[in-house]
């Protein structure tokens, strides 16, 4: 990095004065640098408390060059940490201390009119930065963008943005950057109830977060133009018009954007608690950059595949993506003369009138005969419900990891390609400046329900091009964590992937890290020529924090997690736990995805093995003989030459020199080679008689305990049928006949297991509201016998007996009283039966 300084005053001293600052840096090995090392005393408190609150934490962060990043909690600061990969062991990474950025800063203050250090844009540097106003919410995530400039701190119910460069001040050693509320009407409100699912930067955007939340809207913010009201925003309704779902399917968990593969790179995948993924596609950020090859790959497949279509249904979809890509892209209807020379393309605001975003899904799995629609669903027997969603894009595979409570990772790839969809007749509302440029657009995107709800196999390829069908999903495996059982059966995973070797996946869990490599990948092992059968993944741990394997243990919970790799090959793992404590682990990249493949098909010979490892006790040329044979070619008279004759000597001369050189050199080294393997041969024959004497020992010990062993087994059948006769006295008791669950009880039971976690929040501040109902009743009651008390002043046990006295008295007059009223009904009837005779004697 290049550095420049400001001079304010020159002098004599100063102009012999070196400009360049001494580095004086100590690289020390990242794990005992002394952020990690020095534990705050609530730094632990509140990561447990946070960790049960939102769940697994990561407050690391690297920018994909030589900053690490870490949010210290108990602090309320960033600590910006030089590193170095691979230096000075190819295996290792150090980091600066004190750091590199505040020994040159000191260096360059010591000198009479030097400003601080700053880098090559001129902004200061400065290794603890700290924000500008107050963050009123715990951080549970932190995430830089691509080039490294800005920095999202993000809470459960509020986010910021804290802008690394720029406008800023320096107090107390430390920068203080500028830091802003996202979307501060929507989320951190006073009173608001909406809480952050999640939050990440558009991979092809620096500017540009996505933040889905509890309200099921996904929200597109672009920093550059405006943190308050939102660029896009997509309301999402999963439920079809007219159906009606449970309350798992309604409510999103997740989402993920897509890679750099033809229409996922314009792709959101968003997961609900059910585990059903749904797909929005095209979601493009105004403003952000792609390659120019990618978007005219796209245009002219569009071209290729759906213009071409002898269905209606396709060439209208065709077309619509087809205006849609050359009203936001306008290079592409241009000529080709004109766009020989571009390499990347920036996306226009453009937004379809007359039609919204279709939320295509839930995506199925492929089937294979008569499997049933809930099957081609969910397809897994997954426990508890969804918790967090990873897209992973290996070669030209496009994979999907959902992840469950249960502790179980259900990993799959898409069978097929996405194309766009849209739905006409729903105008979405769009925002325009005064020159009629659209700023922001909100529209609601409904599902639509798929003409054919279950993808075969067999079918062809005419039926699912451009018809709007979502792709089905290929399930690759089932992954079972094996973490430990909690009592409200809820574990929270978080997935990251390897940047070295996307074949891998992180899984980072209140247990620790764990690392699953994919073997097999559909698309890929079929372009590389690789017919084999579906690999299953291999699953190793990486760390666990476990203080034992007993159950009763509680897992310490990790605050932090970044993946590290460099140029070489190289791949790191940096974790810090909830104590503010660093482990850094080297991850083997090579050899990989070659796993040790055993034939269980072909058992191994014993014998063909002993064969193998016995050394050869003579040589295979020996073996074979001489090399040429005693008689060798002659003339037919030879037999008429005498012995003592010139011939006949020089022809015996001839055989002996050949039997010397052919016999007799052949018995030497036969005897040579007898004679040195000899002790071997010995050897060999003291083991054989050892092995033999060892195996006529164990026989003798087996036919020893043959009897012994026969009263076993007798002793053992009896107790087998012992116990199979009381194991039928125990089925005749009433009450043991006890059925398994229907269909209809497990997906009863399995629907509970959904709804676990997802109506919490509605139960909790259910009980906050009659628990503060409760507190104002008790103190009213308080108050009004407060007042009561007041208004009799002076009581004591005296009044109480007077008043006793009084009661009985009233309760006497009440008697008489009650007496008095009869005789005076009595006289009452009397004296009416005298008139009514007086008047019939008058009358008469």
């Amino acid at each position: 990095m290049r550095f420049n300084f400001d001079i304010a005053e020159s002098t004599e001293d100063d102009s012999r004065r070196s400009l360049t600052p001494k580095e004086d840096v100590q690289w020390v090995p990242l794990q005992t640098h002394p952020v990690f090392t020095t534990t705050a005393d609530g730094g632990g408190t509140a990561a447990t408390a946070s960790a049960s609150a939102g769940g697994v934490r990561n407050l690391l962060a690297w920018d994909g060059a030589s900053r690490l990043y870490y949010w210290d909690s108990s602090q309320q600061c960033l600590h910006r940490i030089s590193i170095r990969l691979g230096e000075p062991d190819p295996t290792s990474v150090v980091a600066a201390s004190p750091s590199k950025d505040e020994c040159q800063l000191s260096h360059c203050c010591s000198g009479k009119g030097l400003l601080p250090l700053r880098n090559e844009y001129g902004y200061q540097m400065l290794p603890v930065l700290r924000a500008d106003k107050e963050l009123n919410f715990v951080v549970n995530k932190i995430s830089i963008n691509r080039n490294g400039s800005a920095l999202l701190l993000a809470g459960l119910d509020d986010l910021c943005v804290m802008y690394l460069y720029g406008r800023s001040s320096t107090k107390e050693n430390a920068i203080v950057c500028r830091t802003v509320s996202i979307g501060s009407q929507v989320y951190s409100s006073d009173g608001s109830a909406i809480r952050i699912l999640q939050v990440s930067w558009h991979p092809y955007s620096d500017t540009h977060v996505g933040i889905l939340s509890s309200d099921s809207v996904f929200r597109l913010f672009d920093l550059s133009s405006g943190v308050v009201q939102p660029e896009q925003e997509y309301y999402l309704q999963p439920v079809e018009p007219g159906r009606s779902r449970n309350a798992a399917s309604i409510c999103p968990v997740d989402f993920s954007f897509g890679g750099d593969h033809l229409w996922d790179r314009f792709s959101v995948f968003v997961l609900f608690s059910d585990g059903s993924v749904y797909i929005l596609c095209p979601v493009v950020p105004f403003g952000s950059v792609y390659k120019w090859e990618s978007i005219l790959e796209i245009y002219s497949d569009a071209h290729t595949f759906g213009l071409k279509s002898a269905k209606s249904a396709a060439v209208n979809n065709s077309n619509m993506a087809i205006s849609w890509l050359e009203a936001t892209f306008p290079e592409v209807a241009q000529e080709a003369a004109d766009t020989e020379n571009l390499s990347t393309i920036k996306a226009h605001s453009h937004a379809l009138f007359d039609a919204s975003l279709a939320l295509q899904g839930p995506l199925r799995k492929v089937c294979h005969g008569g499997e049933d629609e809930d099957l081609a669903v969910r397809g897994a027997e997954c426990e508890g419900r969804a918790v967090s969603f990873l897209y992973n894009l290996v070669s030209k595979d496009s994979i999907l990891v959902t992840a469950w409570s249960g502790g179980q990772l259900q990993i799959d790839a898409l069978a097929d390609e996405i194309q766009p969809v849209w739905i006409t007749g729903s105008a979405p509302r769009l925002r325009v400046d005064s020159f009629d440029h659209i700023r922001g657009i909100a529209m609601i995107c409904e599902s639509i329900p798929a003409e054919h709800s279950i993808v075969k196999l067999d079918q062809p390829l005419d039926n699912t091009v451009w018809l709007g069908h979502p792709p089905p999903l290929l399930r690759l495996a089932i992954v079972d964590l094996a973490l430990p059982r909690k009592t409200e059966g809820s574990s929270l995973i978080t997935m990251f992937a390897d940047p070295l070797m996307p074949e891998r996946i992180y899984s980072l869990h209140e247990g620790g890290v764990d690392s699953i490599v994919l073997h097999f990948l559909p698309f890929t092992s079929q372009i590389n020529g690789k017919d084999e059968n579906i690999k299953t993944p291999s699953v190793h741990p990486v760390l666990s924090t476990c203080q034992g394997e007993t159950s009763s243990s509680s897992p310490s919970p990790l605050s932090g997690f970044a993946s590290l790799s460099d140029s070489f090959g190289y791949s790191w793992v940096v974790v810090v736990t909830s104590t503010q404590e660093c482990v850094v682990l080297e991850m083997k990249t090579w050899n990989l995805l070659l796993p040790i493949q055993i034939d269980k098909e072909k058992p191994i010979d014993m014998e063909q093995q002993k064969e193998k490892d016995t050394l050869d006790i003579i040589s295979k040329e020996l073996l074979s003989g001489p090399k040429s044979v005693l008689a060798p070619q002659a003339s037919p008279n030879l037999r008429s030459i005498s012995a003592d004759s010139i011939e006949g000597r020089s022809a015996l001369h001839q055989y002996f020199k050949l039997f010397h050189e052919n016999y007799v050199e052949y018995a030497h080294k036969v005897y040579f080679e007898l004679k040195h393997h000899g002790p071997q041969l010995k050897r060999i024959i003291d083991d054989q008689h050892a092995r033999l004497d060892e195996a006529q020992q164990k026989i003798s010990r087996v036919e020893a305990k043959q009897p012994m062993l026969d009263e076993r087994i007798d002793r053992v059948v009896q107790r087998h049928n012992s116990l199979e006769q009381r194991l039928q006295r125990l089925r005749r008791l009433p009450g043991a006949h006890k059925k398994p669950l229907s269909r209809a009880e497990r997906e009863f039971k399995s629907e509970l297991d959904q709804f676990t976690g997802v109506e919490l929040d509605a139960l909790r501040s259910s009980i906050d509201t009659l628990g503060a109902r409760l507190k104002r009743y008790t103190k009213s009651s308080k108050d009004n016998l407060t007042t009561q008390r007041r208004k009799i002043p002076g009581r004591n046990h005296v009044q109480d007996a007077q008043i006793s006295q009084l009661k009985s008295s009233l309760e006497k007059l009440s008697l008489l009283n009650s007496e008095s009223t009869k005789k005076v009904e009595l006289v009452e009837s009397a004296i009416k039966t005298v008139e009514s005779s007086r008047n019939k004697t008058i009358l008469s």
